[in-house]
């Protein structure tokens, strides 16, 4: 005779297949009872594990988040070694935003000008002692408008050789842009003259006549004819066409000929409209970076080219 405890499990297990057959009518169908509905609701099979499932089921959105956030790792710049690492290799970046938090501060407490007060500009009070000197000699004032005029003539003549003698149109188109914008800028926002302009009928404009401030054409024809020189390997050339803009921006707060935004503007347009010229031509095929020919023709057909 078999011990009790196989007896028991043989029983446990014929219960088990009955229960089994039961619910699924033998052929694995489950039985319409299983499908009813308890207190009107449906009966739904508990998930595995029992308590710990459901227990899991309930805070599954915020489990899984909390696994999400702390499988994240945390920036490298956040530490203080990341940040030491991008003050070694990016110092500009890292002064632009020191600056940035500084302006942030200075646009809410300066005080602004009043309406009946004259323009404040830094440059013109660091060039008062210039701006007298001059003044006392009208000689000197014509001598230096005369030498910025023949420094124009030179940008000028520079960007008429580089698009009729070397065939490269860059320079001339950049040119083109930027006059074109000057001039509507000017006249769509009329700034006034500063009354301590020193005006000079050797200065160009010829008596400056449709003297238009924003922003500096000296300067940004000064700066586009010095960016082609670079891009025509005449570095030491382009040096010194820099150094004379720089002179040039010097006589022209001096004389109150510009304003100090006119100015950084002016350079600012320069290699703008410099870059878009590039652009331009370059979506028109046209190589206007390398010297490409000595005749005329050259240039028309990179001009018309498409």
């Amino acid at each position: 005779m078999p011990p009790p405890s196989l007896t028991a499990a043989a029983a446990s297990t014929q219960e088990k297949v009955a229960m089994g057959s039961e619910a699924t009518n033998g052929v694995g169908i489950p039985h319409p009872a299983d499908s009813r509905r308890r207190g009107g609701k449906k009966v739904h099979p508990a998930p595995p594990g029992g308590g710990a499932g459901a227990e899991a089921g309930a805070d599954g959105a915020t489990g899984s988040a909390g696994e999400w956030w702390r499988s994240r790792r945390m920036p490298d710049w956040c530490s203080a070694a990341g940040v030491g690492g991008i003050l070694r290799r990016h110092p500009l970046a890292a002064l632009f935003g020191c600056g940035l938090l500084l302006f942030m501060g200075v646009e809410y407490t300066i005080p602004m000008v009043p309406p009946a007060a004259p323009p404040l500009d830094l440059g013109f009070s660091a060039t008062a002692a210039l701006h007298a000197g001059i003044a006392s000699r009208p000689w000197l004032n014509s001598l230096l408008a005369a030498m910025n005029t023949v420094f124009v003539a030179m940008q000028a003549a520079y960007i008429l050789w580089a698009i009729l003698a070397e065939g490269r149109p860059r320079a001339a188109m950049a040119a083109l842009m930027m006059f074109t914008c000057r001039g509507a800028l000017g006249c769509a926002t009329q700034l006034p003259l500063p009354v301590e302009f020193l005006g000079s009928s050797m200065d160009f404009p010829v008596g400056n006549v449709s003297f238009f401030l924003f922003f500096s054409g000296h300067v940004a024809g000064a700066v586009i004819a010095a960016e082609d020189m670079r891009r025509a390997g005449r570095r030491g050339l382009a040096r010194l066409y820099d150094g004379l803009n720089l002179l040039q921006g010097v006589r022209l707060l001096a004389c109150r000929g510009h304003y100090t935004i006119d100015l950084a503007v002016g350079v600012g347009a320069g290699l703008l409209f410099d870059m878009l010229a590039g652009r331009y031509l370059d979506d028109k095929n046209v190589n206007g970076g390398t010297v490409s020919g000595s005749r005329c023709c050259s240039c028309h057909k990179a001009l018309f080219s498409q």
